[in-house]
């Protein structure tokens, strides 16, 4: 089972670490993961573990806050509400609302009468809610936002704090140039004016990451807000003991220090906003509210209150409400903002029809089938959730770096402060070789030089982005891949994919259309429609795509079918029954030479048929060979090129089919493919995946319900969708829309997000391993520092969203 919540406070991937390690100490947690970059934990769990205990963890390790998925935002099915209300504060008034509000059938209801909130799970609407609070006597003063609601205040508070902090800050970088170093006036009041300037940015603004760090010291699970508070901390007190002691007085520095780390907070977390805008967009699509008959009439409704079965009304221009079936009328939908189809999709009766695609030009009537979480749109939120909650094997050394780096920096800084303390003419000496550098001012004393490089250390040291470096290059990449109907799954495919050497493909269904048609009927020993019909009475057990082939067939003759008994299916080679006294049997060679019926006089139109791509089913009625049946499955029209795309990028494609050699090569024939398998029986595929990956890696493509074991054998599954029902378990990647062109962008998208990634982690231990050390040369101005290690976040965060520009 899994469970995902939302965390606020976190401010860098220090914080994601010590809270997977806090998480991962419950009892009957399997795994953890901590994704800086959304803010979400996501961890498997076997029993059911109370949400006290997660918040328990949470909070032990830093001052963070965590709200479970769906919490305070609106789900498709059931809608999640949190009101505060007037008078709920003690437990006779919770009892007085609980009581009104079941009675108007609402059974999840939470009351805290500390907080006065009532949180509510129900498909009733809020306008009854509120009605049924205020029948009890009670007033709904107001309603909590919703996670965007909470995101987009958050970024606000964030966009203050920076231009207020900035109102102190330009102010104390005038007294530091124009008076201390132009004009060189230092009295009094310019002397203790920076001192005074930093404490509301230090102590008002800032004071939430001075808060941050206390409780991660107490905890003792460091992260970025220690480095900061410290370095800002120690800068200010100079200004103090300046009055008490020679010290070189750095406390303006430390207000200029928060000032800037509350401006790349506030532009890192925009861009970080951009990146996740995938399910943002997502959860934009649906419809808010639907048409549906009652009683006759139209009426509209909202989505959250649509039920299965209800018959809606489309008009042209309108978005379907929600999955369905088309029960009356016909049109043309576009389903490119779901599956990346371009080209609009006809639908008449019987056909299925996506929630939250458009219709184009005619009326329809559609009968709803999947509402909230099991629709189609929702259950590619849940892929693009997991995609982004999922990490790739390149992340665990970053990881592990992450883990240590805090500490690491905290004693670095502390040793760099000894050695310029006590070994200040050797530390000088190498400085000297920078003194051209405005800032660098060897005639302080040694204690100032000393706390001058600290400082430096401890507020460049950056392992921010190295936790963002994977996280929002996947975040990015699962956007676009939703946008083209590719769902990436695990991220770990991603990865995995560079290695891929081999390409599989499941010939029905993948590189087929999956709609066999029976093309020929050649009569032996009876006619045309004495052999359709044993057949198709025969077939009309069986839900192989062959024998639904020959089963319309024979209805579309308008035949009557006889029922059969003593039937059985021999998977893989066809089926045995008895019908009307006579034994049956229909299938392929093998289902001949196992029971000994002579079909060889017959072999040399067999192998014609076979030939010409089609595939040949034998009539055998008491022993005796009635007729042959050709059923041929026509390709799908962009298989060829999507072959010809991979020959290109240096994969070799691979055939894998129940078909016998001579029709399967005819198909691989068509479409170029290096190599076929044939006449392999559904249970062995993934044997001969197994075999195939002693020679490389294995990308194998399917239909995700047949194939599920080859799919999960394979190094990288891509299971084919069709229509509105997606293979979520099968593949490491699901194409949506059934494209195989699909399959060529899946690889390619890999390819450029791995290259992001790298890009991204090269420039996160790059910026660490050359900024620590000049720092700690004292080479590096705090200020600059600060700045530098803001940028550092933002440039790994800007260089994911550059993703959006690549050619998938």
């Amino acid at each position: 089972m899994k469970k995902i919540y939302k965390i606020t406070g976190m401010h860098c991937a220090s914080c994601a670490k010590n809270i997977e390690k806090a998480v991962k100490k419950i009892k009957d947690v399997n795994s953890v993961s901590v994704n800086f970059a959304t803010n979400k934990l996501y961890f498997d769990y076997d029993k059911n573990i109370n949400d006290e205990y997660i918040e328990k963890a949470v909070s032990s390790v830093g001052d963070y806050h965590i709200m479970k998925e769906g919490e305070n935002k609106p789900s498709k099915n059931e809608e999640t509400k949190t009101f505060v209300v007037k008078g709920l504060d003690n437990p006779h008034c919770a009892m007085t609302i609980e009581n009104a509000l079941k009675k108007i059938g609402i059974e999840k209801i939470k009351l805290n009468t500390n907080t006065h909130k009532a949180t509510i799970t129900s498909f009733i609407s809020r306008e009854k809610i509120i009605q049924a609070i205020n029948d009890a006597g009670y007033e709904v003063l107001g309603e909590e936002e919703t996670e965007e609601e909470s995101e987009i205040q958050e970024m606000n508070k964030a966009k203050k704090k920076m231009f207020y902090s900035w109102l102190f800050a330009i102010p104390i970088a005038v007294i530091g140039i124009l008076f201390e170093r132009i004009l060189n006036i230092n009295n009094y009041i310019i002397m203790i004016l920076p001192l005074l300037l930093s404490i509301p940015i230090l102590f008002i603004l800032g004071f939430p990451t001075i808060k941050s760090a206390l409780k991660s010291i107490k905890y003792l699970s460091f992260n970025m807000d220690v480095l900061i508070s410290l370095g800002t901390i120690i800068a200010f007190l100079t200004g103090i003991l300046r009055f008490f002691m020679p010290i070189e007085d750095y406390s303006g520095i430390g207000g200029m220090i928060m000032a800037f780390f509350l401006t790349g907070r506030y532009v890192e977390a925009k861009a970080r906003g951009r990146a996740s805008l995938a399910i943002k967009e997502l959860l934009k699509l649906e419809a808010k509210n639907a048409n549906i008959i009652v009683n006759g009439k139209e009426k509209q409704i909202k989505i959250e209150e649509v039920k299965i079965s209800d018959i809606m009304i489309v008009k042209p221009g309108e978005k379907i409400p929600t999955d369905g079936i088309v029960i009356k009328g016909e049109s043309s939908i576009d389903e490119s903002m779901i599956t990346g189809e371009s080209m609009p999709i006809d639908k008449a009766k019987n056909d299925k029809v996506i929630g939250a695609t458009i219709n184009q030009d005619g009326v329809l009537y559609v009968k709803a089938t999947k509402i909230g979480k099991d629709t189609f749109l929702s259950q590619i939120i849940k892929l693009v959730e997991e995609a982004q909650g999922s990490k790739i094997p390149i992340q665990e050394f970053a990881d592990k770096v992450t883990g240590y780096f805090v500490p690491a920096v905290l004693l670095i800084s502390i040793l760099t402060f000894i050695f310029w303390f006590l070994f200040p003419d050797f530390m000088k000496n190498i400085a000297e070789f920078f003194s051209f550098l405005p800032w660098i001012n060897l005639s302080l004393n040694n204690t100032a030089l000393a706390l001058f490089a600290a400082i430096a250390v401890l507020v460049i040291a950056c392992p921010c982005a190295l936790g963002l470096a994977t996280p929002t290059a996947l975040m990015v990449s699962s956007g676009i891949g939703a946008e083209k109907g590719i769902l990436i799954r695990k991220g770990e495919a991603i990865q995995t994919m560079k290695d891929i050497k081999f390409i599989v493909f499941d010939k029905t269904g993948t590189l087929t259309k999956g709609l066999p048609e029976l093309t020929d009927i050649i009569p032996i020993n009876s006619n045309e429609k004495e052999i359709l019909k044993i057949a198709a009475s025969v077939e009309s057990v069986s839900e192989h795509p062959i024998s639904k082939a020959i089963v319309n067939k024979a209805k579309h003759e308008n035949l009557r079918l006889t029922e059969p008994k003593n039937f059985k299916v021999e998977k893989g080679k066809g089926i045995k029954a008895n019908l009307e006294e006579k034994r049956i049997l229909i299938g392929n060679r093998i289902l001949m030479d196992e029971n000994n019926i002579d079909y060889k006089k017959y072999d040399h139109k067999v192998k014609e048929l076979e030939n010409n791509g089609k595939t040949v089913v034998i009539v055998s009625v008491n022993r005796k060979i009635y007729g042959l049946i050709a059923v041929a499955d026509s390709l799908k029209p962009e298989s060829e090129q999507a072959i010809k795309e991979l020959h290109s990028l240096g994969f070799k494609t691979i055939m894998i089919t129940g078909d016998n050699k001579r029709t399967a090569s005819a198909i691989a024939k068509q479409l170029a493919i290096d190599e076929i398998l044939a006449e392999v029986l559904p249970e062995e595929k993934e044997r001969k995946i197994k075999e195939l990956q002693n020679q490389g890696f294995v990308a194998f493509v399917g239909d995700g319900i047949n194939d599920a074991p080859a799919l999960k054998q394979a190094n990288v599954g891509i299971a084919i969708g069709t229509g509105t029902d997606i293979a979520i378990e099968a593949g490491d990647i699901v194409l949506a829309n059934g494209n195989l062109t699909g399959v060529v962008q899946s690889i390619n998208l890999s390819r450029a997000t791995f290259r992001k990634i790298k890009q991204n982690l090269f420039w996160a231990f790059a910026y660490n391993t050359v900024a620590i050390p000049l720092a700690i040369l004292g080479i590096l101005h705090p200020i600059i520092a600060e700045i530098a290690m803001a940028l550092s976040s933002i440039t790994v965060v800007t260089n994911a969203n550059l993703l959006k520009r690549e050619k998938i």
